[in-house]
């Protein structure tokens, strides 16, 4: 294999820490807040979920690229990370299953790659000072000029981005023939959510985030529910006040992720931004209800408080994150309404959370009654 020379890259955070690397060869600079992810498997789901749009995601699994891509394992339809920070970029692969390179896959698409970085530092550095806002840089900007632009890029805290993510038009998934209908509020839905309702025989229509109570109504639907995505949830005003009348009307209720935050502060539960967030298919979870644990897949920088949420009379903790006891899931009381901040749709167990689709399904049954 002949040796070829790349060009020099850096990782500037928004503290001026750098980070030197380089290049996998596509020019340019790209902007996010970083983040690391430590799924040893599984790189194009993650960056293809739309609730990492706006990130830069640093893998800590060393090896990235090995075993290429496949257009079946997909969770949008593009890649949405903001960039990759990883040790070892794989130009070549090996997988009988692979339809492509990860290298031609990320210049379709013009995604800015550096590799060959301290990564093992560059988490440890993170994990002590928090997530923050950072740039790749490929092309050979100066530092200084990478600093005034950086400087102008918007904190994660408080930023509205479903919109980015979400669908323009509405769209069906299932057999219209199925036994259920559920209206789905995309906020930056994953494909697999979809896939495991449509076994369940369901029949879904996703209608973009901005979409009315009433719009979601007039499918007529069984249950609804309210995706993962990206961004601050506090900003999503319009989405809050659907939860609401959703609430109101005791319909039932399911949310994951970003719509688990969205239930929470429809009910008066405050959100905040995490120190470094969850990511990763490891992540230890405790079922209150059954003193069951789950192996779960997560990817989040807010969570809702606890406390906020264990003071609240119509509110129920269900699940708590082992490693730092945050909420991980919640119920309501005295209305069909319940919530995880997990991703059930993904298989780190490889089946522990696949229970929380069953649930709904029942939960919608018996208000059919």
């Amino acid at each position: 294999m002949k040796y070829t020379t790349r060009q020099s890259a850096i990782l500037l955070l928004s503290d001026g820490t750098i980070f030197h690397g380089k290049s996998i060869g596509i020019s340019g600079k790209t902007f996010g807040e970083v983040c690391f992810n430590t799924g040893m498997t599984g790189y194009q789901e993650i960056f293809t979920d739309p609730s990492y749009f706006g990130q830069i995601m640093v893998t800590t699994n060393p090896h990235i690229g090995n075993y290429g891509i496949n257009d079946l394992e997909v969770e949008s339809d593009s890649v949405k990370i903001a960039g990759l920070v990883c040790k070892n970029f794989s130009f070549n692969y090996s997988r009988e299953g692979a339809s492509g390179s990860l290298e031609d896959y990320f210049a379709k698409q013009n995604l800015i790659c550096i590799s060959d970085v301290d990564t093992r530092a560059l988490v440890s550095y993170i994990r002590d000072n928090g997530a923050m806002n950072a740039v790749i840089c490929t092309d050979g900007t100066s530092i200084e000029d990478l600093k005034k632009e950086l400087a102008n890029v918007p904190n994660m805290e408080g930023l509205e981005l479903a919109s980015k993510v979400s669908t323009k038009e509405p769209y069906f998934i299932g057999d219209e023939n199925a036994t259920f209908k559920i209206s789905a509020l995309d906020l930056g839905i994953k494909k697999n959510i979809l896939r495991n309702f449509a076994k369940r025989d369901c029949y879904i229509k996703v209608f973009p985030y901005d979409t009315s109570y009433e719009e979601l109504s007039a499918f007529n639907p069984d249950g609804y529910f309210l995706s993962n995505g990206p961004g601050d949830p506090d900003p999503l005003h319009g989405v809050i006040e659907v939860a609401k009348s959703i609430i109101a009307d005791d319909k039932p209720l399911f949310g994951i992720c970003l719509g688990h935050q969205i239930i929470a502060l429809a009910n008066g539960v405050q959100t905040y931004k995490m120190f470094g967030g969850h990511r990763g298919i490891n992540h230890p979870v405790k079922n209150l209800l059954t003193g069951k644990g789950e192996i779960t897949s997560q990817n989040h920088g807010f969570a809702v408080k606890r406390e906020a949420l264990e003071g609240h009379p119509e509110l129920e903790l269900t699940h708590i994150h082992l490693n730092d006891d945050t909420v991980a899931g919640m119920r309501m009381k005295n209305k069909n309404c319940f919530s995880v901040q997990y991703h059930p749709e993904a298989s780190p167990g490889p089946h522990d959370s696949s229970y929380l689709f069953d649930q709904f399904v029942e939960n919608i049954k018996s208000s059919k009654v």
